[in-house]
């Protein structure tokens, strides 16, 4: 049991035994005073880097769906293109499982998932893990109307946090699922580390579906990240007032703007915000200052965008052997399906 655990059943029609949210410990963003040493660490080095979680406070969780939406934005639909393609032979391939969602947002592509698993006509369960409680909450509720005999376990916390807590299902099989590459905002090191957790995560012969941004033309890239409506730069910026409510901060949002590139030589896109002045902000409940001067950014993200055979190969390196990749007509996306080798 977790140090803060509670179990959201208020306003609803519904019993304990069918929604459950858990809120691991440190997980409940907005009260814990006793985080921030990864935000200290990465203002005072040099160059400023902030991590990619502190983007998803309510609003930045609301202003994400919203970008996935954007017309510039092809990761999302082009995914779920994929999905609906093949969402049943997923289902089919896996056979019954308790389903394991990291980072489920709103769960609009799950949906897919979920309408395929249904269709084996055998009972599965369907566990989200995100770090918005409010996201996670709502989308849960909607989900419990719309499929009346799921079950739900929601995790509210980060995904060293969740992968933790799960213990062996009772189902026939475990199936792990991080879709939108959300993979690509890890670091090489991370992403070694990410694939190691997911293995401790599942018995043998248990699987991991992974979706994946592939290479392609910088234009199409850089584009993606810098939306015609700016939705992207609010998002980016939103991080700002995140800490500034989570800490005590007075950061001004006004004073910094949004940079998102492709570097070339590390296959990525970076996110920045740039100072727009010379400048001290003051983060109370750290008691942190920062000195920015004028041109300065902070790092808010990097998405890597990966080869599809080098993928195959560092999955099977980890001990999780490639089943399948679905990609589409373009090759612009990648759905991995991995599946843990009976010998480690």
């Amino acid at each position: 049991m977790s140090n803060f655990s509670q179990t959201v059943n208020q306003d609803l029609s519904l019993s304990e035994e069918s929604l459950q949210i858990d809120y691991l410990s440190g997980s409940n963003l907005l009260s814990n005073s006793l985080d921030g040493q990864d935000v200290i660490l990465g203002l005072t080095q040099t160059p400023k880097t902030l991590p990619a979680r502190y983007f998803y406070n309510q609003r930045g969780s609301e202003l994400f769906e919203q970008i996935c939406e954007l017309p510039e934005y092809y990761p999302t639909r082009t995914e779920a293109q994929i999905l609906q393609q093949y969402a049943q032979e997923i289902a089919q391939m896996t056979g019954a499982c308790e389903l394991v969602e990291l980072g489920s947002g709103s769960s609009t592509k799950t949906r897919l998932l979920l309408d395929a698993y249904q269709a084996l006509g055998s009972k599965f369960r369907y566990v989200p893990i995100d770090v918005s409680g409010e996201i996670l909450v709502e989308s849960a509720r909607q989900l419990r109307q719309d499929y009346p005999k799921l079950d739900i376990q929601g995790l509210v916390g980060t995904y060293t946090q969740a992968m933790e807590k799960l213990t062996p299902s009772s189902f026939p099989s475990r199936l792990i699922f991080f879709l939108g590459s959300s993979l690509g905002n890890f670091s090489s090191q991370d992403c070694d580390r990410f694939f190691s957790q997911i293995k401790a995560a599942l018995d043998a012969g248990e699987y991991f579906l992974l979706g994946v941004d592939l290479q392609k033309p910088k234009h199409l890239l850089e584009a993606a990240y810098n939306d015609s409506q700016g939705v992207t730069a609010q998002f980016n910026l939103n991080m700002l007032e995140h800490l500034n409510q989570r800490f005590a901060g007075n950061f001004d949002p006004k004073l910094f703007e949004h940079w998102a590139f492709y570097n070339e030589e590390f296959n990525q896109i970076e996110m920045h915000l740039r100072s727009l002045q010379s400048q001290t902000v003051c983060l109370e409940a750290l008691n942190l200052k920062i000195k920015f001067e004028a041109g300065e950014t902070i790092r808010t993200e990097i998405s890597r965008k990966f080869d599809k055979d080098e993928m195959k190969q560092q999955l099977q390196a980890q001990g999780l052997k490639p089943l399948t990749v679905w990609t589409d007509p373009k090759q612009w996306f990648g759905l991995f399906l991995a599946q843990k080798s009976e010998v480690n």
